[in-house]
């Protein structure tokens, strides 16, 4: 027999209970256990009036965003609808059924006001990473760091080149606030604007680059630094996507993760960006961490002749030692560079047999050491060792927390401008995931 639905909207009274209705193993109800959102009101008190009319409780808007970046809901005007329509949202949210929405328009003025000036998604991260560190999901023994590119909200057609900078008319009083924020940082930013190649007109502060692989784009990287031992995402950084800017990150995260947890890493796990000679001195020498990171070698020739790599250098008598038993002597003089210069003399190269394999083009060999070599020594002699190759293991849990971020969390490309937003969204996302994190490995899977 075929059923019918019966009319069931005449009734004018409904018992309803919207936490019976949403399933014991919801993502929401484990990040619902893990989220504490107390301190909140507290931080932000400072940055409201203590007149007028009481204001959305910013409690409910950070829950509303976090429910977004969890789902990969990138608009708000979209993620008002669902937490509308969504029960386990509204249960999320502290929203009964009666309960309103709040208006996508407020998170925008939220979001670059309050928000923004207060720090609060700075604050909300890091109270979720310091609740990751108090349940045992942080070991502090092994950092990893890397950096991902993210696409700016930016047209690759209006652009100009950084020459025609001072001849465009960018008026801050008509401008946006991405170009606003872009103009004001000029006088900080030690960087030549004038040698950029091209500008984005939409979002000034991205920085222009190419993928391997496709066209190129305007973009900004997020700076991730984890703990290995469960992949918790220990700090995050915002830059133009400018290699220099990335690899200095380090330095930023590692001091503000010491001063936040008092916790310092034994070893620091990065691919070859990193392996630079004063990131590596900085490592080792400053804060006394062991770099799991392969050396930035530029050193080695590639046309037959032979590399620096072939010659022995002699710490006690601070000099190099060429294969067939010659020295190279230096004046201790400093380059620009950061590198002394290590000469043989002429009268030793001109008679050896090995001239056309060694300096088939100079008078005599001579070879560049970095003031920091005994740091990249160090680092050569760690790279050998049985902990190096399980660090080269652990790198690929950054490296997972990327794909994660673009390809479930949706953040492929930016929402907001400027610097300032591309923070915002980073750190709302890290938060997102932190919280995935913990519901994953600290709440119990129902039976």
């Amino acid at each position: 027999m075929m059923g019918q639905l019966p009319g069931g909207q005449e009734r004018l009274f409904y018992s309803f209970n919207i936490d019976n209705h949403v399933p014991a193993d919801h993502l929401l109800r484990g990040i619902d256990q893990c989220l504490d959102l107390g301190g909140l009101r507290r931080y932000l008190a400072p940055f409201y009036s203590p007149v007028g009319r009481p204001s959305i409780d910013p409690e409910l808007m950070i829950r509303m965003l976090i429910v977004g970046y969890c789902f990969g809901i990138r608009s708000e005007r979209r993620l008002c609808e669902e937490v509308h329509l969504n029960l386990a949202y509204r249960w999320f949210c502290r929203l009964g059924l009666d309960d309103e929405v709040p208006d996508h328009s407020t998170f925008s003025k939220n979001r670059l006001g309050r928000f923004r000036s207060s720090d609060a998604f700075r604050f909300v991260f890091e109270r979720v990473m310091q609740d990751c560190v108090k349940e045992g999901l942080v070991g502090g023994e092994g950092f990893a760091i890397d950096a991902s590119l993210i696409r700016a909200d930016a047209s690759t057609a209006r652009r100009i080149s950084g020459a025609e900078l001072p001849y465009c008319e960018l008026d801050p009083a008509q401008a946006t606030r991405a170009v606003r924020e872009y103009l004001e940082g000029l006088d900080e930013d030690g960087r030549p604007q004038l040698e950029r190649k091209n500008i984005s007109l939409t979002d000034p502060a991205a920085q222009w680059t190419c993928a391997p692989g496709g066209p190129a784009f305007f973009a900004y990287s997020t700076n991730y630094l984890i703990d290995v031992r469960a992949g918790v995402i220990m700090d995050v950084e915002a830059t133009p996507a400018y290699r220099t800017d990335e690899v200095d990150s380090i330095k930023t995260m590692v001091e503000r993760v010491q001063e936040r947890t008092a916790l310092k890493p034994r070893r620091m796990i990065g691919d070859t960006a990193y392996g630079t000679a004063p990131i590596l001195s900085w490592l080792l020498e400053d804060k006394d961490i062991d770099p799991h990171i392969p050396v930035w070698e530029k050193a080695e020739r590639r046309d037959g002749t032979l590399s620096r790599s072939e010659f022995t250098f002699d710490i006690e008598t601070n000099r190099y030692v060429c294969p067939v038993g010659k020295h190279l002597n230096t004046t201790g003089t400093i380059t620009a560079e950061k590198t002394i210069l290590y000469r043989a003399s002429r009268s030793d190269c001109r008679d050896c047999s090995l001239k056309s394999q060694c300096c088939p083009n100079t008078p005599s060999r001579k070879i560049p050491r970095s003031i920091h070599e005994s740091a990249r020594d160090a680092t050569r002699a760690i790279a050998k060792t049985k902990l190096y190759r399980r660090s080269r293991r652990d790198r690929k849990k950054v490296e997972m927390l990327f794909a994660h971020l673009k390809r479930i969390l949706k953040l492929d490309r930016l929402r907001l401008r400027g610097l300032k937003g591309a923070r915002d969204e980073f750190l709302l996302a890290a938060t997102a995931q932190n919280l995935r994190r913990m519901a994953k490995w600290l709440v119990p899977v129902p039976a």
